[in-house]
């Protein structure tokens, strides 16, 4: 049973910032979507350990710049109507990072319960491939139902971090790959190779690098993904999520691309939606988008 001391809640948000407890600890961090008052009281915020604030337009500083830990916990259980209680529990070892990361984006925490739910609806071991799989919350949760995972990203840090989390979420023993690769480089190779898969998985980020330099550009690069992740399934996969933070792409321009890519010009149109977080009182902070399918 989880301890409930270290799993992840959103306290408020407001002005541009959050305030979320990660288990013990509570931090303070910039939300460009985070519009509007922040509800709680003054003493609440300056209870935070530390606050983070950019200097420049991708990094910044932790204030104290020694009050957080080097490493510390949260987890999040992942309840479905498929498994039985006590609930599965994926864990995150957690440290600071210069860009204000953590290690772990708890938006996507609705999606690890529907990934769980769907793997082990299928009632057979699916294979998933998992792309820009960053610390491996989607890994772990597809795993943990009884998926076999390729894990890909393109930074081995991280990829260490993912292998990591496994092994302190009980999932060291689970079918899961672990590659260090460029996304696209991957796909064309895993195609080369006859591969198949049953799934796919992608949290793409607006910019980014591959191993090699390789560089990536969401709008220039995603339709080009999404149509060798449609031929690594055959167009007919049994489960498909692509989440995306970039603000030039809303719902239905992921919808869009999904469909056309993975599924062919005439495919099944996928389930969209906003990530989102809840606070304590209930109201949501957006986070980014979804399409998914099915639904």
């Amino acid at each position: 049973m989880c301890d409930m001391s270290l799993t992840y809640e959103l306290l408020d948000f407001g002005q541009k910032r959050k305030l979320e407890r990660f288990g013990k600890i509570v931090i303070d961090r910039p939300s460009p979507a985070a519009q509007g008052p922040t509800q709680v009281d003054l003493k609440t915020w300056r209870d935070a350990i530390a606050r983070y604030k950019r200097t420049t337009g991708t990094s910044g500083k932790w204030s104290p710049a020694d009050a957080l830990p080097e490493t510390w916990k949260t987890k999040f259980v992942l309840p479905n109507h498929n498994l039985e209680p006590p609930y599965p529990e994926i864990c995150f070892e957690l440290r600071p990072s210069p860009f204000g990361h953590v290690g772990v984006f708890p938006e996507q925490a609705t999606h690890w319960k529907w990934l769980v739910s769907k793997v082990a609806a299928a009632r057979k071991p699916l294979k998933i491939l998992n792309l820009f799989a960053y610390t491996g919350g989607s890994t772990l949760a597809a795993a943990l139902a009884g998926a076999n995972v390729t894990h890909v990203d393109a930074a081995a840090n991280i990829v260490r971090r993912a292998r990591r989390n496994a092994a302190i979420s009980n999932l060291e023993d689970c079918s899961i790959r672990w590659v260090v690769e460029d996304a696209v480089k991957y796909c064309r190779r895993e195609l080369k190779r006859g591969e198949q898969y049953d799934g796919v998985i992608l949290d793409p980020p607006t910019y980014g690098h591959g191993p090699k330099g390789e560089t990536w550009k969401i709008t220039q690069h995603l339709p080009t993904l999404l149509d060798l992740c449609g031929k690594l399934t055959s167009r007919q996969p049994t489960l498909a999520l692509v989440t995306c933070h970039s603000p030039s792409i809303g719902p239905a321009e992921l919808a869009a691309y999904t469909a056309d890519g993975i599924f062919g010009h005439c495919g099944q149109p996928p389930a969209t939606g906003t990530l989102s977080l809840t606070s304590r009182d209930g109201r949501k902070l957006h986070s980014g988008v979804y399409a998914r399918w099915p639904g």
